[in-house]
């Protein structure tokens, strides 16, 4: 069963990314930093999604995130689905906390339960072929969105049109150069169709 153990966000200087991503959402290993100055500009084409299990956590942690020197893209706010709001970190990488409830159920945490990868898929069926054909289950799929069953990994994996997932984050989909992201799993080394470089995980 393929796993996502961490995610390493390219940036150009690490001491700030760092001590962002450690005041903000605290997530330990599973986001890494490191140097790069590789070109970029507008959506990467990827979005990290943080799943809580009420909206007071949300709340918490959109709030850190912004005290911490993120934008906001999309306030919180209810919507049909749940809870939930936008964020950008200051090196560029999108950040979405949600929670499906619509009440507060307990005291107010900073518990992640759930890491998502949202990638932009160029073409949602060849990409998804193409992941099938590297030993990962398709969970759910429907349209332009896969969701790949991963039950035991970290990180989960989706794939998203690319307008679709820029319309989600509340961005302009227009964006050229790297995509200032890597992703350390026990299926790597390859490279996704979509420019995704996947590494062998590091402890």
């Amino acid at each position: 069963m393929t796993s996502i153990e961490s995610v390493t966000l390219e940036v150009p200087d690490t001491t700030p990314a760092t001590a962002f991503y450690a005041a903000a959402f605290g997530l330990g290993t599973q986001v890494r930093v490191r140097a790069s100055d590789a070109p970029t500009t507008g959506f990467r084409g990827f979005t990290l999604s943080l799943i809580v299990s009420q909206p007071s956590t949300v709340s918490s942690l959109i709030d850190s995130a912004v005290e911490a020197g993120a934008t906001t893209l999309k306030p919180v706010q209810k919507s049909m689905w749940g809870y939930g709001g936008v964020v950008q970190a200051p090196d560029g990488a999108i950040w979405k906390v949600a929670t499906s409830a619509k009440k507060d159920t307990g005291p107010s945490t900073r518990q992640v339960d759930q890491i998502v990868l949202l990638v932009a898929a160029a073409d949602v069926a060849a990409s998804k072929r193409f992941y099938v054909d590297h030993g990962l289950a398709v969970g759910k799929s429907f349209g332009k969105y896969v969701e790949f069953a991963m039950p035991s990994s970290p990180i989960r994996l989706g794939l998203y049109g690319r307008r679709a997932l820029a319309k989600d984050a509340g961005v302009s989909p227009d964006g050229t150069g790297a995509h200032r992201l890597a992703i350390g799993s026990d299926a790597g080394p390859f490279t996704d169709p979509d420019g995704f470089a996947w590494e062998a995980a590091s402890g």
